[in-house]
């Protein structure tokens, strides 16, 4: 899998944007000076993530960025897709050609495994879990919440 510094970073900003935003938008501003990423990469990443319905933006004096809807109902893996993070552990995109034309390489189905255990794991961890574990990392007193994954039931389609 090549999670690069894009998903992470995606993450990183949602995760602050959810710690932060409420009743008045963020600004990517405020969010790059937090986090230490370059404002002109937030701007990337979130028009991104706006055309892809995650974050909502308010334009004009006080404007910035909000979530499209609950932090619990935003899974990670659909933050790193949508900044079109590949998650394919495979050196062939999952196609299979891995040693030319319809041969898979000897561990190709290892790799897809991989592949399922990583998006099915992202699934199934939601924004507001981050959040409330950021929040308790933050105030060593309140209770630890674990990333346990959600019920099948829970999971956000991606």
């Amino acid at each position: 899998m090549r999670l690069t510094t894009k998903g992470r970073f995606a993450v990183t900003a949602m995760v602050d944007l959810a710690m932060r935003g409420g009743k008045s938008p963020v600004t990517l501003a405020a969010i790059s000076e937090r986090q230490k990423i370059s404002l002109s990469y937030l701007e990337q990443l979130f028009g991104k993530l706006r055309r892809n319905k995650i974050v909502e933006s308010v334009r004009g004096p006080g404007g910035g960025y909000h979530l499209a809807r609950p932090s619990s109902k935003i899974s990670i893996a659909e933050i790193v897709i949508a900044v079109d993070e590949p998650l394919d552990a495979t050196r062939c995109g999952g196609k299979g050609n891995c040693n030319g034309e319809n041969h898979p390489c000897l561990t190709h189905e290892l790799w897809m495994g991989l592949n399922e255990s990583i998006l099915d794991y992202l699934q199934a961890v939601s924004l507001q879990q981050m959040v409330d574990d950021s929040l308790n990392k933050l105030n060593p007193k309140t209770p630890v919440v674990s990333l346990k994954k959600m019920n099948k039931s829970e999971r956000v389609p991606v």
